[in-house]
């Protein structure tokens, strides 16, 4: 079990979800109350449950934010943020990557471990998230580390120049956050990114609710961009890239594939393939 010590804890009342709820609210709260929000989702904060060998972040029980397996907390437990780390393949080595949207902090931790040259940056909206950052095992803040509670919008609108890869995962209970959905925030990101740089989102649901965005990005990024579906999340990972010469060289990249997942422990001759499918298709 996690250390549940700081936080208001009562059993899960959700029957596909057992285990206890952790709830960042004073010792004093009601847990009938707080039960009875849960169950018909007026409770207005994130939570967390604990089956005992999960740690799962939801902003309500039908959306899943971050997942966590306590005997290996720096694991991708969930599909899509493996396949959001698949611009390694194009970049094995950034200097310096940001993201938008830290939920339990799972692609913070990779990188933050797996990437020891990369500057990682984590911008989060909402305090409430951050506050669980101790329970999910984010690093503190360090010399190779900085979170910052931000909207991204904004960050990235004064954010100086030359960031190696963008990761884009900032749902709230409705979606996709809209001032991360427009052309202004594209073009705010293709023009702090590095000359090789990658702007990678996760797109959550029915890629047919993303066909504008697609199609923003895709004419911000000059048709350089690639739509990869998740198979099992039900989500897409759209990555676009800002080198006007980008042309991958898809025989040399299935060579390296080997050395990536021996470094990384990521799947990535299955990426790979999938797209260069996609790419094609």
């Amino acid at each position: 079990m996690s250390d549940a010590s700081s936080w208001f804890e009562i059993p899960s009342p959700f029957e596909t979800a057992p285990g206890s709820v952790l709830l960042a609210d004073p010792p004093n709260a009601g847990a009938r109350k707080l039960r009875a929000m849960l169950l018909d989702e007026t409770y207005p904060k994130p939570f967390v449950i604990d089956d005992g060998e999960l740690l799962t972040l939801y902003f309500n029980i039908r959306l899943i934010q971050s997942v966590m397996r306590l005997k290996t907390p720096n694991t991708l437990e969930l599909r899509y943020t493996r396949k959001m780390m698949s611009f390694l393949l194009f970049n094995p080595s950034p200097k310096r990557i940001a993201l938008i949207g830290m939920g339990g902090g799972s692609l913070v931790k990779f990188c933050h471990q797996r990437l020891p040259s990369a500057q990682v940056t984590a911008i989060e909206l909402d305090p409430d998230v951050i506050a669980f950052r101790d329970i999910f095992k984010v690093p503190p803040d360090g010399s190779r580390l900085q979170v910052l509670q931000a909207d991204g919008a904004a960050y990235l609108a004064s954010a100086g120049k030359g960031i190696d890869v963008l990761l884009v995962d900032a749902f709230d209970k409705i979606g996709l956050a809209p001032a991360l959905a427009n052309r202004e925030f594209f073009e705010s990101a293709f023009a702090r990114l590095s000359p090789q740089g990658q702007f990678i989102i996760n797109l959550a649901g029915d890629k047919r609710r993303f066909r504008g965005l697609i199609d923003e990005v895709t004419d911000v990024f000059d048709g350089r961009v690639i739509v990869v579906p998740v198979r099992g999340d039900g989500n897409s990972v759209l990555l676009a890239f800002k080198d006007a010469r980008f042309k991958p060289n898809w025989r040399l990249l299935h060579r390296k594939t080997k050395v990536l997942q021996d470094k990384f422990g990521l799947d990535f001759p299955d990426y790979a393939r999938k797209i260069e499918i996609a790419a094609k298709r």
